[in-house]
């Protein structure tokens, strides 16, 4: 009975533990020698690169103060809306975000991140389906967009498409071989469909990728219980408190604890 509930709590966590939400911004702009640049070219130029460093160093705020300033004066540019997009997301404002991504995609149709930040947003705001449709539009225009394709399988587990979500995560796996979290999360949609063997492959390989990754170690054990290594669960288990109480997470290091119990 503990352990079912504390392997509940593990798959409601898929997305808290494994999301990646980071979604990329546009590069600084370099002022060109080919052609003058008129004072309200290099004020933008300075606004946009100053915002882009605040960005780096976490002050959003900040960073959208200056984006402000960059889209005042030129208001017809997708990038500064695309990264003040981002910059709100980073907030947690989500409408903000989602608002800003709009125009930069009415600005630049086959911009691949607009489309994947705002379903970042969207799914913020537990639209899964229209998260979906943004990442289907941002993997069409970047066929090799790992992210996508990584968020786009945390949305369909969210709905119990947990085959269309393995789907997802193999891609994000082919396309960046070293992607713990996609291991991880791919075991976990393996666990739900019952193939145990599948999701202790996934988690040993986020392991071996990530060897700090407690809950790796957590749901790895999990899957070894259910098959009948006790042994090795409780390693696992073990493994886990310990990561666990380093980083201090309180919380799951009591479940790690109450799943070594169960065990003895």
């Amino acid at each position: 009975m503990v352990r079912r509930f504390l392997l509940l709590i593990t798959l409601a966590l898929t997305i808290s533990l494994g999301r990646e939400p980071l979604s990329s911004y546009a590069d600084p702009i370099a002022q060109s020698s080919a052609q003058p640049v008129t004072k309200i070219a290099q004020a933008y130029l300075d606004y946009f690169n100053r915002a882009l460093e605040k960005q780096d160093r976490g002050d959003n705020q900040g960073a959208i103060a200056d984006y402000n300033e960059a889209i005042r004066l030129k208001p017809n540019l997708a990038d500064a809306y695309q990264n003040r997009g981002l910059a709100k997301y980073g907030l947690g404002d989500n409408r903000g975000a989602i608002a800003d991504y709009n125009e930069a995609i009415r600005l630049k149709p086959d911009y691949a991140d607009a489309y994947y930040g705002r379903g970042l947003a969207k799914y913020g705001l537990g639209d899964k389906q229209g998260a979906i449709a943004d990442y289907n539009e941002a993997i069409r225009l970047k066929p090799d967009y790992a992210l996508a394709y990584y968020n786009r399988g945390s949305a369909k587990y969210d709905l119990g498409d947990k085959q269309g979500a393995i789907a997802d995560y193999n891609e994000a796996i082919r396309l960046k071989p070293d992607y713990a979290l996609a291991y991880y999360n791919r075991g976990l949609a393996k666990y739900g469909l019952g193939d145990y063997q599948g999701a202790i492959f996934d988690h040993s390989k986020a392991i071996r990728i990530k060897p700090d990754y407690a809950y790796a170690y957590y749901n790895r054990g999990q899957s070894l219980s259910l098959i009948g290594d006790k042994q090795s669960a409780l390693a696992d288990f073990r493994k886990a408190a310990q990561l666990l109480q380093q980083q201090g997470n309180t919380e799951w290091y009591q479940n790690a604890i109450k799943a070594m119990e169960s065990l003895q």
